[in-house]
């Protein structure tokens, strides 16, 4: 974060503290539940607590917050670890909530001691119904007045799995008539028979995620717990097991969550993506998780550059996506090297060139010549692509047409002397010329041209699988749509093109480079990808189409 930069809220906050003597030094934490895949809203607050422990001199934890057994997985656990150092951060510590599942359980039991919680025999229902509404209050019912006694032998009978899920739960004893829904007496201890990807079988009975966040914030000392708005209702609840419990008062904060157009941001939707097979994986590249955009080729520099444009704010408001992309095409421009490669190819001879084979030379990316050149073979039988010819060409046609002339890209001025057709009247080839003086880099023709043609030779090249990925979703604000968010899945989303043909660079290419295929957009290598078969996702196109689309609409 550059320092002319106004400060966010929180960071307002962050140095009060620390210019107080509050804290000698700041302690964050990222504490995703190991339920599913990390997507970009995931990554603005990694951004965030890796970004303040950074800039202040402090440390930050990655916790995963495993209280839910029977949703999360070793699989998960593995995927965030790889999406925060591909992001670009450190952790102080990894911890797990389940590292403190003996001792919440104590905190539990601290609180039946005080006269703060009881054990409740009532029915899911049941209790939803005596909680009341906003506007009515809650129902006290008889299980409330249990001993310390009866709760203590009830919590323990639960811990040693006599009763099944559901039978009974822990509750916190605090006002059934709060105006704030969630201090009217809330489960902190549930049962569940569930194997825990860490603690195997030794529990059946874990902590409400309300009871675990706030403690396991205190065990180590968290000094800036930041959580997404949603969370302002849960903060009292926070305070309250803090003050009771008189631990370590580590204080939350909220912030603004992402919400960027022609995405799903909820875990469960992009799951139902998934297990309905709408997309192929977590890590297909039109999702908006963090692994699908590292296979789509984003650089973990654009998401951080993305994160720190939008800021922290305390309102919610919709991000347009093509910011993220116009975040994309900048850091790719700098650091993306130059290929060239033909998806619909249209064949021309240049008739008057040698039967010889001839390296040209041309620049890697332009906007950093420290990369060096590359050798593209260059002979009379070369592929360009079917749009940049017209037979029957308007006035201000600049591509290849009848009598016409054009640089191809790095090599020759040609001009189009002889369309060849087949029988059935379709354009075979093209018989060319070129003016040998016109070489790129020491031209001595004279002749000026205004098009520039990308092109393969015939005989070197290779072919590829390009895929083209579009935006998942038609239409902007999908999570306020209505309906299913899956009726407004755009079709178009993918489009494959089986056989392209690329320069033989791309062969040897260092696989975790990113490429501008010139006059095409930004590409990157796919993992599925053979020594017989190179396959290329687009990342993103070399400009906003969908600016245009919306203008139309």
């Amino acid at each position: 974060m550059s320092e002319d930069k106004s400060l966010n809220f929180i960071e307002e906050i962050v140095e009060a503290d620390l210019n107080s003597g509050k804290y000698q030094s700041i302690l964050t934490r990222f504490p995703p539940e190991p339920n599913g895949y990390l997507h970009i809203g995931h990554a603005k607050s990694i951004c965030l607590n890796f970004g303040l422990s950074q800039k202040y001199g402090g440390k930050t934890n990655l916790r995963f917050d495993d209280t839910n057994p029977s949703t999360e997985e070793t699989e998960y656990v593995d995927s965030i670890k790889e999406d925060v150092k591909w992001l670009g951060f450190e952790w102080a510590e990894e911890l797990y909530a389940s590292n403190y599942f003996e001792q919440l359980y104590q905190f539990a039991v601290q609180l039946i001691e005080k006269g703060l919680a009881y054990v409740d025999d009532s029915a899911s229902e049941t209790i939803a119904l005596e909680k009341g509404t906003p506007t009515q209050p809650g129902i006290e019912n008889a299980f409330r007045s249990r001993t310390t006694a009866e709760n203590l032998q009830l919590f323990s009978d639960m811990r040693a799995g006599k009763y099944k899920d559901g039978e009974k739960v822990v509750r916190a004893k605090i006002d059934m008539a709060s105006s704030n829904m969630h201090m009217r007496d809330p489960i902190i201890y549930r049962i569940k028979h569930a194997h825990h990807h860490r603690t195997g079988d030794d529990w059946c009975i874990y902590p409400m995620y309300d009871f675990a966040h706030g403690q396991s914030d205190s065990i180590e000392n968290i000094t800036h717990s930041i959580c997404t708005l949603e969370f302002i209702p849960h903060r009292p609840l926070y305070d309250w097991c803090i003050e009771k419990l008189e631990i370590f008062p580590s204080k939350q904060y909220e912030f603004a969550r992402l919400n960027m157009t022609y995405t799903v941001m909820s875990k469960r939707k992009l799951l139902q993506l998934v297990t309905e097979n709408h997309v192929n994986g977590w890590d297909d590249p039109r999702m908006s998780t963090i692994s699908a955009m590292r296979r789509r080729g984003y650089p973990a520099q654009s998401i951080r550059d993305f994160c720190d444009k939008i800021g922290v704010a305390k309102r919610e408001n919709l991000i347009d996506i093509g910011l993220l992309e116009f975040c994309v095409r900048e850091q790719l421009n700098k650091t993306a090297y130059r290929r060239m490669v033909v998806f619909d190819p249209l064949k021309i001879v240049i008739t008057n060139y040698p039967d010889t084979t001839e390296y040209l030379e041309s620049e890697n990316n332009p906007e950093d010549l420290s990369t060096g050149t590359r050798s593209i073979p260059f002979s009379k039988e070369l592929f360009i692509e079917k749009d940049d010819f017209m037979e029957l060409a308007p006035k201000k046609y600049f591509r290849l047409s009848p009598g016409q002339m054009v640089r191809l890209k790095s090599a020759y001025i040609i001009k189009c002397d002889e369309v060849i057709k087949d029988g059935d009247g379709n354009i075979k080839e093209l018989h060319c010329s070129y003016i040998p003086e016109s070489k790129s880099g020491s031209d001595t023709s004279g002749i000026s041209v205004k098009g520039t043609l990308h092109w393969v030779s015939v005989a070197t090249a290779i072919k590829a699988e390009i895929r083209l990925y579009d935006r998942l979703f038609k239409v902007e604000d999908v999570a306020n749509a209505e309906g299913d968010f899956k009726d407004y899945i755009n079709p178009d989303s993918l489009q494959i093109i089986a056989n392209a043909f690329a320069e033989p660079a791309l062969k040897t290419d260092d696989p975790s480079i990113g490429f501008q295929f010139i006059r095409k957009g930004y590409f990157v290598i796919d993992r599925d990808s053979t020594n017989d078969q190179l396959v290329f996702n687009r990342t993103v196109s070399l400009k906003d189409g969908w600016a245009k689309e919306v203008k139309k609409a």
